[in-house]
């Protein structure tokens, strides 16, 4: 599974990512953040939002909100890969605070900067942020009680190398909990392109019976993947409006066509598993 042009990936992704962070604006789903009734601020209840630095809800580029699906509990080690702004970090380190600890995991270094002037300004002392790649963790072997992610392992070029890591680093029962973007069926490349288009993000989603494989591969059990929002024309149809005015279509692509070939062939997820008990 792991694309020959992995670097090229890496570094597109560390770009716009980079961008992003110096923007302080969180475009997940398009350059007019067209998703934004289902990604970003509104992902979180007030009071969360309402407790954490605006550069943080800013820099929020998640399909998800991994923070209450993982459960958290006092005293837990929390690793989330793909930490960005910080958001899912300063979260997690209050639900386990005061004697729990949260890493976030990033390779952008503006992505880096931004989470640590959000955990200043929220006063989180019980985070640190690490700057890595989620396909090389630069944690001990089963150092982490729970990992956490928000739309980002989608991004990654070798997936199975993700997942052996996190299944690396996990204590045992350790759990995995994440929101990512998952294929229903499997599409033509032609057709992972445009959602990649439309959606900003690479064309990395895959099919669900691969994630699941994958994860089952590398060792975790209990694997469950839930929709919790299924792209449907109606959606797909504003994608493409949004990105529309904002930019160019390439005239190859005939949207409507387009469109009802991928009705229902993507969605944000849940993904859960656990490491087996010892």
């Amino acid at each position: 599974m792991t694309a020959p042009d992995a670097g090229k990936i890496r570094e597109a992704v560390r770009e716009r990512y980079g961008a992003a962070a110096r923007a302080t604006e969180g475009r997940c789903c398009s350059p007019a953040n067209a998703t934004r009734g289902v990604f970003g601020r509104t992902l979180y209840d007030e009071s969360e939002a309402d407790s954490l630095p605006e550069a943080a809800l800013a820099a929020s580029l998640g399909c998800g909100n991994p923070t209450l699906l993982a459960e958290l509990h006092r005293g837990e080690v929390v690793l989330d890969l793909g930490s960005g702004g910080g958001i899912d970090v300063l979260l997690s380190a209050r639900r386990v605070a005061p004697t729990g600890i949260v890493y976030g995991l990033d390779m952008t270094p503006e992505m880096l900067a931004l989470a640590r002037r959000n955990q200043a300004e929220a006063g989180v002392t019980n985070a640190e942020f690490l700057e890595g790649t989620i396909e090389a963790v630069p944690l001990p072997d089963e150092s982490v009680d729970v990992i956490i992610s928000n739309c980002v392992v989608n991004l990654s070029a070798d997936k199975p190398a993700v997942f052996r890591e996190a299944f690396r680093v996990l204590r045992a029962d350790g759990r995995l909990a994440i929101a990512d973007v998952v294929l229903r069926r499997a599409l033509p490349q032609r057709l992972q392109d445009v959602i990649g288009l439309w959606t900003g993000c690479l064309a990395g989603a895959i099919f669900e019976a691969d994630y699941r494989e994958e994860l089952e591969r590398a060792g975790f059990v209990a694997v469950d993947i839930t929709p919790t929002n299924v792209y449907d024309r109606a959606g797909l149809a504003r994608m493409a409006e949004e990105v529309s005015a904002a930019e160019s279509v390439p005239d190859a692509i005939d949207v409507e066509a387009t469109i009802a070939e991928l009705d229902g062939a993507v969605m944000s997820a849940f993904v859960q598993a656990r490491k087996p008990s010892e």
